[in-house]
């Protein structure tokens, strides 16, 4: 509630939860500055891909900017991130990891400000804000594997590959099987490093028995150059939301 740019809405992508959670997002709405909506389905496994589809199919902005519900971001999180953006390009950023016992110090407000000096952030380096340092990086560094817990899309561009593909049951790949469909689609990746800072709360690995299937199927999509999967996020959009599209940006929480 403290970014120094606000998104034009805040979509909840909710993969199944209970009451608390919806509770939490009630009070969430009736604080924020910016329209909320919680975006649900019903618990039936995880099923990522789908809850995703139809957080962006709801959308309004024309850029949507991605995050996992279980990131803090910095003040600077969303500026930087409508900074970087460039047609016909998709972003992905990086994350600090916080420690268990940093997570609860964090979650019981006994810390409620963090830096990458502090004890308990691993990954340090994705945490410190240079702005022209990540100039300096997009240019010369390396392209990094995408994370889905922070990325960027203009909204047309998932469009054109049909969003998530939701044949992927179960955790993993998904978010790198999506990069690679638009990379083959002339869609081309910026790394952002040293902007766009987010730390990631400590918590326990998601089940992981459909990583195996996932992974060839991540792996058949680079083998057959796919540009766009058949099950995706045509099947939740309408000519309504299609044509209410307007100029803000949207950012999607959720996974």
């Amino acid at each position: 509630m403290q970014q120094t740019v606000m998104p034009s809405e805040i979509l909840i992508a909710d993969d199944g939860s209970g009451m608390s959670t919806r509770d939490v997002v009630k009070h969430f709405e009736n604080i924020s500055p910016v329209p909320v909506r919680h975006i649900w389905h019903e618990d039936n496994g995880f099923r990522l891909a789908a809850i995703r589809n139809k957080a962006i199919a709801a959308s309004k902005g024309k850029y949507i900017i991605q995050i996992d519900g279980d990131l803090i971001l910095q003040r600077n999180f969303i500026q930087d991130h409508m900074l970087f953006a460039r047609e016909g390009c998709f972003v992905t950023g990086s994350r600090g990891i916080i420690t268990e016992l940093l997570t609860r110090k964090v979650l019981s407000g006994e810390i409620t400000s963090l830096s990458p000096l502090m004890k308990g952030i691993r990954s340090s380096n994705n945490v410190v804000r240079i702005p022209i340092m990540s100039i300096l990086y997009h240019t010369f560094g390396p392209t990094r594997a995408p994370r889905g817990c922070n990325m960027a899309f203009w909204r047309n561009d998932l469009i054109r590959v049909n969003g998530y593909d939701e044949d992927f049951k179960g955790w993993g790949f998904e978010d790198a099987e999506l990069c690679i469909r638009l990379n083959n689609s002339e869609i081309h990746q910026r790394c952002m490093k040293f902007r766009g800072v987010a730390f990631h709360l400590h918590h326990n690995q998601a089940e992981r028995s459909g990583c195996n299937s996932n992974e060839q199927r991540y792996k058949d999509s680079i083998r057959c150059h796919r540009t766009r999967c058949e099950k995706g996020l045509d099947r939740h959009l309408t000519p309504k939301i299609s044509y209410e599209i307007g100029r803000g940006s949207a950012i999607v929480i959720g996974g």
